[in-house]
This record gives structure tokens, C-alpha cells and sequence, in this order.
């Protein structure tokens, strides 16, 4: 893998492959300095501390995970739209085992406030998508949402659900799919 680095995106290519390859432990500034064959001081010139190369490097590992094209049709459909995000979950599990409870556990700690910041702008982003599609579908009911049970309430709801699986790695969305049957359909 000792290919001479040129960008920060490279540098963080090369971080996610030396966690695919050795686990979170392998990324520092020097071991992520040899596997792109350059110095320690241009690590340093993208990133001024470890803690920075880390956090940018799990801000890049969720957006590989969770990376949404925009004209996809599965999120004009609530289910579809399930079905990918629980599809996403465990990819991320194959690629990067024991990522989501190592940094959803890691990072609620007070020291860790920017890595924590990171995954809640990760989170929130995919429960505006959710919500986002909740709105678009054409196959909802119109009286399913009122004004006390809306759109947002039952996205944080799914969410919810979607994060418990998540923690237990139970990558099969069909108790969450009947609930979304029964609810709106």
C-alpha cells in the first residue's frame, strides 16, 4: 500500500484501509505516514494531531458507509429506504468490525466532544433523510400523520429502532418494515 500521498482524501483512504486491514489501533500519524510512503511533517501539513487525523477519518468512514446518491428512487419509498440503511449497516459491520460500538460507546465520553459532535451530524443527517422520504412517499396514507403524530415523531421513532439494531448487529429490517406496514400503509 506505499503509494506517495497528494491529497487529504488519499490520506484518509489510506486510514480507512489501514483500519479495514489492522483494526483502529493501526492509525496514527507515522503508521498512516508510511503506508503513503510520505513524511510525518506532510501527515501533519493536512492534519495537526493525531486526534484530528482520527476524527476525520471516522467523519469519512461514516460517510462511505452511509453515502447517499441523490437519484436513487429508493428514497421516494419509506421501505426501500429501510431496507438500504439496514443494507449500509451491515456493510459497515464487514468493513469495519466493531465501528459502530466502538465509536457510538467511545464518543459519548466528555473528552471526546468532536468525535462525538461528528456522529450526532451523521445521525441527524440520516434522520433528515429519513424524515425527507417519510414526506415524499406516495404510498403513505394521507391521514397517517396528524399534527401530534408527524412526520419527524415517527422518523425519530425509526430511527430509534434503527440505532438498537445497530448496537445488537441485527442487520434484518423486517420487524421495522411491518411497523412502517402498519402505521402508514
Amino acid at each position: 500500500m506505499n503509494t506517495v500521498v497528494t491529497s487529504k482524501e488519499e490520506i484518509l483512504k489510506t486510514s480507512r484501509e489501514l483500519i479495514r486491514q489492522q483494526g483502529w489501533s493501526a492509525v496514527s500519524i507515522r503508521s498512516v505516514a508510511a503506508a503513503c510512503g510520505v513524511s510525518v511533517g506532510s501527515i501533519y501539513n493536512y492534519f495537526d494531531s493525531k486526534a484530528a487525523l482520527v476524527g476525520a477519518t471516522i467523519e469519512s468512514v461514516w460517510r462511505e458507509i452511509f453515502h447517499r446518491p441523490e437519484d436513487e428512487p429508493v428514497f421516494q419509498d419509506t421501505q426501500a429506504c429501510i431496507v438500504w440503511v439496514y443494507e449500509k449497516m451491515e456493510y459497515g459491520c464487514k468493513q469495519y468490525p466493531g465501528f459502530f460500538t466502538l465509536h457510538s460507546l467511545g464518543f459519548m465520553q466528555e473528552d471526546k466532544s468532536a468525535g462525538r459532535r461528528r456522529m450526532q451530524q451523521t445521525w441527524q443527517h440520516i434522520l433528515s433523510g429519513l424524515c425527507s422520504v417519510l414526506e415524499r412517499d406516495p404510498k403513505i396514507r394521507p391521514d397517517a400523520f396528524t399534527g401530534e403524530f408527524t412526520a419527524e415523531k415517527f422518523a425519530d421513532v425509526l430511527f430509534s429502532l434503527i440505532l438498537s439494531a445497530l448496537l445488537r448487529q441485527d442487520y434484518d429490517p423486517s420487524a421495522v418494515l411491518e411497523i412502517v406496514r402498519r402505521t402508514l400503509y
